[in-house]
């Protein structure tokens, strides 16, 4: 019999190919360049608030391009977990952290976005590239912050309880368009370190819930 590992690879073969059938030589040259495209394009709008890694001679990237956050936490203490996390304040998944450098955040678009999505993700990070601005020059706290309490679930900007040095709106709506459109993360901040050293279950607590239920 073939092991989980082998029968999980064998059903994304058929994914794989059925992509390229479909798209043929030439769709599968145009989206590669439209890819390259768009990477070149977020990192021309984004070299002059973020470090850009490896670049050509030219100052060109293939289809990702890589963000140094390094000097920005040397010089305000905001890591790129940070920005992942807020982020998702601004509607985002955050792109791939620390690989294949620590500390940097790995941006690769797809052929499929539009230019003006591709613009709103660069507005989003130039927009926290000016928070931590904040951070640096001492207009915003090192420690209780946008960044490091990101993000803002509604349970945190809906509670009697806030306390944070910003407001509610600049916690859950750093961006205008996210007036009409609005990503709720389900959870605030966790200690990702603690959750992958330790398994926690609720089967049991459920268990105990639904006896007291019956």
């Amino acid at each position: 019999m073939c092991c989980d590992i082998c029968s999980k690879t064998a059903a994304i073969l058929p994914i794989s190919f059925a992509y390229i059938a479909m798209m043929g030589s030439n769709g599968l040259t145009n989206a590669s360049r439209l890819a390259i495209l768009n990477a070149n394009y977020m990192a021309k709008r984004l070299e002059g608030h973020f470090p850009i890694l490896y670049r050509g001679k030219n100052g060109t990237c293939a289809h990702e391009f890589i963000l140094d956050l390094r000097p920005m936490t040397a010089n305000s203490g905001i890591e790129c977990e940070d920005v992942a996390k807020r982020l998702m304040d601004y509607g985002y998944h955050a792109p791939t952290m620390s690989w294949p450098v620590t500390g940097t955040l790995m941006v690769e678009p797809t052929e499929s976005e539009t230019k003006a999505e591709l613009d709103r993700f660069c507005n989003a990070l130039i927009s926290i590239r000016e928070e931590i601005a904040e951070i640096e020059s001492g207009r915003a706290s090192a420690t209780d912050n946008k960044l490091k309490n990101a993000p803002h679930p509604a349970s945190m900007v809906l509670s009697d309880d806030w306390s944070k040095p910003y407001s509610r709106q600049e916690a859950a709506f750093p961006a205008a368009w996210l007036s009409s459109f609005k990503f709720w993360p389900t959870t605030g901040r966790i200690d990702n370190v603690y959750g992958d050293r330790n398994l926690v279950t609720t089967i049991e607590a459920e268990a105990d819930s639904q006896e007291e239920v019956a």
